[in-house]
């Protein structure tokens, strides 16, 4: 060990004693500083943006510095492993190295460790712009920053090992350079070529050198990618030993060539089984585990056991979504999976590409009088596709039936022969893929019977499938909307009260805004189904009070008669911001911030209700109005004249009124649970879209079906709220920062090393 540390030191010299090294490190600096400081400028689109520690330095879709400098990272190693061996072949020195008594390997070492060494510097030159960072963000992430800083260094000297490879190869330090560098940009890019092809899609991505480093980055630190730096690391300097062992006995031909097969065959072979799924541990250093699943859908995961998960994405080539998991895209999409693999392996991913017609290109047929195939052709053209692997229409439909889902890119994820399917996101959603609480959501109801809310239809009442104002398909039934129930975990359905009878089974049956009376069929229905247990929702309108009473009235409730009024200057009076009552809180244990802060849910014309509490139920109003600016307004009023005014003489009341209410009772070994709400617009597709006015009616509205579904879904798969969310970096701060990164730094490494170069030279 002596040996290899005095061979280390001497490298060094060698190093420091030449202006190379220096440059190298003010050329990283000053690249550091032109990637960042800039940003510095705009401190305000810094602040207060949440994970700041992973935006600056990790997030390579925010200004992720480390992302965006491991990209460069290649350019710097040449120059400093190009005479690292070649200096000695070209100089003669390595006939002496041969006869000294040191060994081939500690020579290799020693060099290498010198490289190490010089590495470090390069990780001190990026760990300043870690320890800014520190200095004015508030809990700054420091793991985070150390796992990233680590992979960087695994990086560097996974190509110093190479470099050091590449000097063996010839006596001229030029030609090692551009060799070296040749070789490096080649891994750092090969990851990308090939990506349709599935063998060649393996091996260029298994020599793609920073694409693991971008995982660690990320804060995951896994055994799988460390062993590879080390492994790929080790690998090319036992080829230097043994390049260097095979030219002192000047053995060449077929020995030479197994020496260096069995190197890499042992080599490859820690790779692969290290990177066995089961053999892989991880530490996840994000101060809220942001790589991490959470602990429900780990617990989710944990119930299928050893019991084989399949997942099967159902990809159309006619549509624009395929364009988001071409064959290229294959390693992206298994990555994607990889943190549901981590905790359970058996998962299997399968991919079946097929053809068939859209809404689009099935009018763009019927417009142009053309055949399927036609377009097909022209199609598949147009967008380069090789549709010859492609399963035909007929032949996919022998497989599942897609026609529901508007034949888009889409996922059927099966167990122990129950399916569901898992939905991806048109535009306007941002992201495409499912997330966390879709993919717990799907894997959680091939586990349980699926909550089933099941809408009335008799009485004119609202559609969970239509787009209308006043309707509920937003939230309810729209299969490509990420929030709506259908992809949370909930089956809908509807039923027609005089025809059908009311399933027992139900998370709750929904009444809303009926529009005529009930009759005594259906009347008889709903009152047996409460009796039995069943779970309610039932949403009013005023003016409508002596349709709904009748059934309110077997529960001891009623919608009182007028309408509330909230006085406003900028929105109409009959639109009242209802405010969080302390039930709210007990209906979900989320909504507690929002009722501290008084959130509003807005509620355009609602009534107000009454109740008692003498019945075999407990009642606890949900949302309450304000009596310091609203009031129930008896008769009629006309809106767009002028100011309404409170006037007690027509029978006007201001008080605290409840306009949403929840009644809880024991009842065959569960409890029975019920909404009634003399609002039916506040879920509806018009109130959740709302944009004039900050309220939580979406959130409301889905707390209250996760209520009725006793918490299973949708899956709560929240994180803790990010602390490192502040910046306390100034103007002041920033133009100083900018006088020390261009100036101040750079000159005193200049100084620095034109100091060593004189000393160097006078001796």
């Amino acid at each position: 060990m002596k040996k290899i540390i005095q061979i280390a030191k001497l490298e060094l010299g060698q190093l420091f004693f030449s202006p190379i090294a220096w440059l190298l490190l003010i050329a990283l600096f000053l690249q550091l500083c032109l990637m960042i400081l800039p940003a510095l400028n705009d401190t305000a689109a810094l602040k207060n943006a949440g994970f700041l520690t992973s935006g600056i330095y990790t997030d390579q879709n925010r200004l992720g510095l480390f992302q965006r400098i491991l990209d460069h990272l290649y350019l710097y190693i040449p120059l400093l492993t190009m005479g690292i061996i070649s200096r000695e072949l070209s100089s003669g020195s390595i006939k002496l190295l041969y006869s000294s008594p040191l060994k081939l390997h500690a020579i290799v070492y020693g060099k290498f460790l010198a490289m190490a060494l010089y590495n470090l510097l390069l990780l001190a030159i990026i760990g300043i712009f870690a320890l800014v960072g520190a200095c004015y963000i508030p809990h700054f992430d420091y793991p985070l920053i150390l796992v990233a800083l680590l992979s960087i260094y695994l990086l560097l000297n996974t190509y110093a090992a190479i470099g050091i490879f590449v000097s063996s190869l010839t006596s001229y330090q030029t030609v090692a350079a551009i060799s070296t560098f040749a070789v490096l940009a080649t891994m750092n890019y090969i990851g990308g070529l090939g990506q349709e092809y599935d063998f060649i899609r393996d091996l260029t991505y298994s020599l793609s050198m920073p694409s693991r480093a971008e995982r660690m980055i990320n804060g995951l630190l896994n055994s799988r990618d460390i062993l590879y730096y080390l492994v790929i690391s080790a690998m090319f300097l036992a080829f230097t030993i043994a390049k260097m062992q095979l030219d002192r006995r000047a053995i060449s031909g077929m020995p030479r060539l197994g020496c260096y097969a069995g190197i890499l065959l042992i080599s490859l072979s820690i790779t692969y089984i290290s990177s066995r799924q089961p053999l892989i541990g991880y530490y996840d250093a994000t101060a809220t585990k942001l790589n991490t699943i959470t602990q429900t859908s780990q617990h989710i995961l944990k119930q299928f056991g050893d019991e084989p998960v399949e997942i099967t994405a159902y990809i159309n080539g006619l549509d624009d979504s395929y364009f988001k998991s071409p064959p290229k895209e294959r390693i992206a999409n298994i990555q994607r999976w990889e943190p549901y693999l981590r905790f359970n392996p058996h998962i299997k991913l399968n991919w079946v590409y097929y053809y068939d017609t859209v809404a689009s290109s099935g009018q763009y047929i019927r417009e142009n009088n053309i055949s399927f195939n036609t377009l097909v052709t022209t199609l598949s053209n147009i967008q380069q596709i090789d549709i010859s692997n492609f399963l035909a229409p007929q032949e996919v439909k022998k497989i599942v039936d897609l026609s529901q889902e508007e034949k888009r890119f889409i996922m059927e994820v099966k167990h122990k022969g129950k399916a569901t399917f898992l939905r991806t996101f048109p535009a306007p959603d941002g992201e495409f893929w499912p997330g966390e609480p879709e993919i717990a959501a799907a894997f959680k109801r091939l586990q349980q019977v699926a909550p089933k809310l099941v809408f009335a239809t008799d009485g004119y009442q609202r559609s969970m499938d239509k787009l209308g104002d006043r309707d509920y398909k937003t939230l309810i039934n729209n299969k490509f909307g990420r929030a709506s129930l259908v992809n949370q975990g909930f089956d809908v359905d509807s039923i027609s009260l005089e025809r059908d009878e009311i399933p027992d089974t139900l998370s709750a049956l929904v009444i809303s805004d009926p529009r005529v009376a009930f009759t005594q069929v259906a009347l008889g229905k709903l009152r047996r189904y409460i009796e039995g247990g069943g779970n309610l929702l039932i949403t009013g309108e005023p003016g409508k009070q002596q349709v709904i009473n009748p059934l309110l009235q077997t529960l001891g409730v009623e919608m009182l008669s007028g309408t509330i009024l909230q006085q406003s200057r900028d929105y109409s009076y009959d639109l009242v911001t209802a405010k969080l009552a302390p039930g709210a809180v007990a209906l979900n244990s989320k909504l507690q911030p929002y009722f501290q802060h008084g959130y509003p849910v807005s509620m355009p014309q609602v009534g107000a209700l009454a109740y008692q509490q003498t019945g075999p139920f407990t009642i606890h109003p949900l949302l309450t109005t304000d009596p310091q600016v609203s009031w129930k307004k008896e008769g009629k009023f006309v809106l767009d004249s002028a100011a309404i005014d409170f006037d007690p003489l027509q029978g006007d009341r201001r008080e605290s009124f409840p306009t949403t209410i929840m009644m809880t009772r024991p009842h065959g070994g569960k409890e029975q649970r019920i909404i009634v709400s003399a609002d039916a617009d506040f879920f509806s597709n018009t109130e959740l879209s709302r944009n004039n006015m900050i309220a939580i009616n979406a959130f409301f509205a889905t707390s209250m079906f996760k209520w009725f579904s006793y918490g299973e879904f949708p899956v709560d798969s929240s994180r803790p709220i990010a602390k490192d969310s502040s910046l306390t970096l100034t103007k002041a701060d920033a133009s100083w920062l900018q006088v020390i990164g261009y100036g101040v730094i750079p000159g005193g490494i200049i100084l620095l090393g034109t100091m060593i170069l004189l000393r160097r030279k006078r001796k």
